[in-house]
Order: structure tokens, then sequence, then C-alpha cells
């Protein structure tokens, strides 16, 4: 405690003395300081949003709508400097520039704290600044396609809601599917958002503590992923002032079992962004997220764009510089999507970069692959190679393990025709293979890839076009059908909660290609009543 003349009271000690200047620091925005300006005196004007204690100096994290910067006040170890400051000031502040670990920083020399209307002022200078930023200046898709021009004002919506977060320093998870597709669809986000935040906080290594990737293993957004995004980002928020995040779905997210993760979210202050294929009954999704992107919103089909196809065309509005050519294509082929103008379109666009088709069959397929040996893991470094980063070490990678997921691909397909159960419904030939009974825990090919791998087999060897292949587990069905066999995953569902109500069916997918689970307990019902529906076919 210390006398103050001013105003005869007793005070706390404020923060070390302003240190005085021959001549006034030149006046600058954080979005043009660069590496040439190290070690110079600036004067920087702003908000304070963030403020972190370490057992060093106290760290500020001031932004002015251009980008944000970390200034470091030093009074003793980890003791509080400039306790005044508190996060949300405005703020008049002269520095001195400095780097530490590859990031741009500043050395606090003085703090004054803005009150009232200049206060008020340069808050609404700041917003108009950020809003200015995030606007985006669509050119045109990477191919032509009455999809994406239908999409077109919500991917631009979407794309700036990204682009705001960025710039207003808030936290971004993306959940994606964990197949090919939706690795593709997370990774084409990845790459163009990570440069955006690198840029908004002046380098080093701060893009991690604002973005997260994990894949997400069920066929859509659980309430389990829900839980632990939001315990992580509430326990961010305690620790280090972080603010709740924007959390992006891809490849899943249009359904209604995705509704309830979202709103328990959402009563977190989680806002959310939704990019996906898949058919829905009914939108529950729409009015819960920021924005939905779904082709089925548009009255066009799921199964002639994919979540990766349409993701690479959001990173490139997110940011266009993002390396993501090679993407769409593998996606595509990879989700089998009928689309054959827009698939060629894209394929041209990766050739230049030197894949072709069948490298990106492989690159999907081993992607496919090390994802069922990944599941929940975040793999970064890893998926990053997988990507072509760099593309020397994917192409070995890609010739080593191309030739083992062959080969049990083809182990796979032996030990499925031995097994599987075949039937004539009418015109219709239904196979059954219970998987469970006849493959190890753990066993790749899985039960999806399985199940594909014998739909094609019969077509191809024994010429049949009306064909339903379903790949029965104890308490799940995944199938697969032909245009001919006239079959509806949506419809079958439907039909077997009005037939089966006990055995409380949920699933979805495509038209002719979903997944349904079920009571373990029905599972013998359940088989009957697929037959059944495929008779009433």
């Amino acid at each position: 405690m210390k006398w103050n003349k001013n105003n005869n009271k007793k005070s706390h000690k404020f923060s070390p003395k302003p240190k005085r200047f021959e001549t006034e620091p030149e006046e600058r925005s954080i979005g043009e300081i660069t590496k040439e300006d190290l070690d110079n005196n600036l004067l920087l004007v702003g908000f304070i949003d963030k403020i972190q204690q370490t057992a060093g100096p106290t760290v500020f994290f001031i932004s002015d709508g251009t980008g944000t910067l970390a200034l470091k006040g030093f009074v003793g170890p980890g003791e509080r400097a400039y306790p005044e400051i508190g996060e949300g000031d405005a703020v008049n502040v002269k520095i001195k520039l400095s780097e530490f670990r590859e990031a741009i920083e500043g050395e606090i020399l003085s703090i004054k704290k803005l009150m009232h209307e200049e206060k008020d002022n340069l808050i609404k200078e700041i917003r108009e600044i950020e809003m200015r930023r995030a606007d985006i200046k669509f050119e045109s898709f990477m191919v032509e396609d009455k999809i994406l021009e239908k999409l077109k004002n919500s991917l631009i919506k979407a794309a700036k809601e990204i682009r705001l977060a960025i710039i207003q320093n808030r936290p971004i998870i993306v959940r994606h599917h964990n197949d090919a597709d939706g690795y593709s669809a997370g990774y084409a986000l990845e790459k163009s958002i990570i440069p955006l935040i690198e840029k908004q906080h002046g380098g080093g290594k701060s893009p991690w503590e604002y973005y997260t990737r994990a894949p997400c293993a069920a066929p859509f957004y659980e309430i389990d992923d829900s839980i632990r995004d939001t315990a992580h980002s509430l326990a961010n928020e305690a620790k280090f002032s972080n603010k709740m995040p924007l959390i992006i779905i891809a490849d899943n997210g249009s359904s209604q079992e995705d509704l309830l993760a979202i709103l328990q979210g959402k009563v977190h202050g989680i806002d959310f962004i939704v990019v996906d294929h898949h058919y829905f009954e009914e939108d529950v999704i729409s009015e819960q997220t920021l924005v939905h992107i779904n082709p089925f919103l548009v009255g066009e089909d799921g199964a002639k764009y994919s979540a990766g196809m349409l993701c690479s065309e959001l990173a490139k509005l997110i940011n266009n510089d993002a390396k993501v050519e090679q993407i769409p294509a593998m996606a595509g082929m990879a989700d089998r999507i009928d689309n054959p103008k827009a698939i060629e379109g894209y394929l041209k666009i990766a050739e230049k970069k030197g894949y072709n088709k069948d490298l990106l069959l492989k690159i999907a397929s081993v992607i496919d692959f090390t994802s069922s040996k990944l599941r929940f893991m975040e793999a970064r470094e890893f998926i990053e190679v997988l990507f072509g980063e760099p593309m020397e070490k994917q192409k070995e990678l890609v010739a080593l393990l191309d030739p083992y997921i062959k080969k049990q691909e083809r182990k796979g397909i032996e030990i499925a025709k031995k097994a599987v159960k075949i039937e004539k419904i009418k015109e219709v030939t239904l196979q059954l293979l219970y998987v469970e009974e006849n493959f190890r825990r753990g066993f790749y090919p899985k039960p999806g890839k399985c199940t594909g791998l014998i739909h094609d087999d019969i077509q191809s060897s024994k010429k049949l076009t009306k064909v339903v292949t379903a790949g029965v587990l104890q308490d799940a069905v995944t199938m697969r059908a032909t245009d001919e066999a006239n079959f509806s995953v949506h419809e079958l569902i439907e039909y077997m909660n009005k037939h089966i109500p006990e055995a409380f069916v949920e699933g979805g997918g495509h038209k002719n290609a979903g997944a349904i689970t079920f009571i373990p307990s029905k599972q013998k019902e359940v088989v009957e009543a697929l037959k059944e529906y495929i008779k009433s076919k």
C-alpha cells in the first residue's frame, strides 16, 4: 500500500512506471506488423481479448480488428502486471516489438485504459473492421455444378462465419465422420483455417490453441462427443479465458440423431455449422445452427455431392490459397458419388498437381484403412502425410500399404462369399452377411466395406442388377442396394418402426446405402422385417 497524493487515500501499488520516449512511437495496426519491425517501439490501440498469468510475465492479448498480438508485462515472477487492466478493456499501449518461439510479441512499455465514448467508438470501429475482413469475395467454384449454385449462399455464409470466428479469436472444432470422405472434409477445412489463425496471431505454434479436428466413430454427432467437446471447452474457458467454440460438423450432422448433441452444446454457448450430404426425414437442424449445408435442403440428391467435395469448395471460399486441389476428386470417388461431370472436373484439377485417378483411389483406400486403426485419435501429423504433406512420403506410404490392404480385401471377400446367405425375394437377390459370426473383432475391411465388396462382387460375377446386400451385426445392419432393386433405406426405417416398433430402429444414409441400429434382442425380427419390406416392394 502507498499514499496517493491526489486523493489522499491509500491505494494498491500499480505496475511499473511508464518509460519515457524522446519521440512518440509510430501508431500501427496489428495486421501491418511484420518481422521487419522487430525491436521497434510502436503504439497500438485495441481491446484486451484475453489475459494469461504465467510463472513469469502477465500476457495480454490485444486485438484491433486487423489481428491479435501477445503483449508481456513483467513486475516479478508470477506477479500480476497492470492489475488495473482487465479483459474487455479498450487500451492505448506503447510496446517494444520482439520475437518469442517464432511468434511476434510485444513488451509493454506503458498502457492506458480508454473510457466511455472513446472506448465505445473504438469497439464499434473494431467490429466494423472485423466484419469487412470476414467478407467473402466470390469469384467461382472449382467446378461448375447446379448443386453448388443452389448452395452458393449457404456456402458463402458458412465461410464468413468461420472467418469471423478466426478474426474474433474464437476456437474452432472440426468434427467429421471416420471414413475417407469424412477425413477429406475435415482436412480440407483444416488446410484453409490453420493459415488464417497463424496470420491472426503472428505465427508460432498458437494455431493449435484455437483449432481442433477429431473424427466421430458413429455416423452422426453423438451426445458423447458433444459432452466431451463441451467439457474441454469449458475447462479452457476457465483456465485460459478462451471463448466457447464454433463447431463444424462435416459428413454428419443433418439427422434427428444429431439434434440432442447440438442442443447440448448450445446450452453452453457453442455455435454449430453443419456440412453434410446424407438424407433426413425432417429438417430439425437448420434452425439450431448458424448454417446448415446439405444438397437435400435445395431439392438435390446427396448421392451426387459428398461432404469432402462440399468442404473443399467451402475451404476455397474461407481461404482462396488453401491447397486442396486433390481432395474433392478423391473424396467423391471414395464415397461413390454419382456425378460424372463434377468428378471429371475435379480429376482434371488433381492431375495438374500430379494425382491421377489410380493414385487417388489408392490414397482413399489407405485413408479408409488407417481411419479404422486411428479411431478417435486426431493424429494430425500422420494425417498430413496421408494427404500429401509431403507428397513423396505419401506415395511411399501408399506403395507400402496398398498391396497389404488389397490382400486384406481379397481375404475379406473370400470369407464373406463363403459365409453369405443368399436368397431370392421375387426378382431381388438378397445377400445376408452375419459379420460377427464370421469376422474377428477389429478385422479390416470394416463391416460397411465388406458389405460393399460382396455387393459389387455378385453384380460383376453373376451379372445381377437387382441386388440388396446387408451386413448384419448384433445391433446394427449396414446396407447396399442397386437402383433396380427399388430399395430405400429411409422407407425401410419407416416400415420397421411401423411393424416392429419395439425394436426402436434408427439410422440413415443415402437411398441405396445406409445403416440402421436396433435393440440387440430384436435382431431376428429386424432381418425378417427387411425381407418383408423387400417383398412389399
